[in-house]
């Protein structure tokens, strides 16, 4: 009885940590559409990046 108790509390922690993963991402998903419809709304292009960096080091390739 005592296993299947702490059964029960794990997976009712673990179904609460979920759903507020969940939500913290939806809201994230919704700052970056927001951001992005304020980038498009000034002409500037939604995905263009303003770092001067490339995105990847490319290794050279071995012979």
């Amino acid at each position: 009885m005592y296993a299947l108790e702490l059964h029960r509390l794990r997976s009712d922690e673990l179904r609460r940590t979920a759903q507020e993963d969940r939500l913290a991402r939806e809201v994230l998903r919704s700052r970056r559409a927001a951001r992005r419809a304020d980038a498009a709304g000034d002409g500037a292009p939604a995905a263009e990046s303003h770092t001067g960096r490339p995105r990847r080091h490319r290794l050279p390739r071995t012979a």
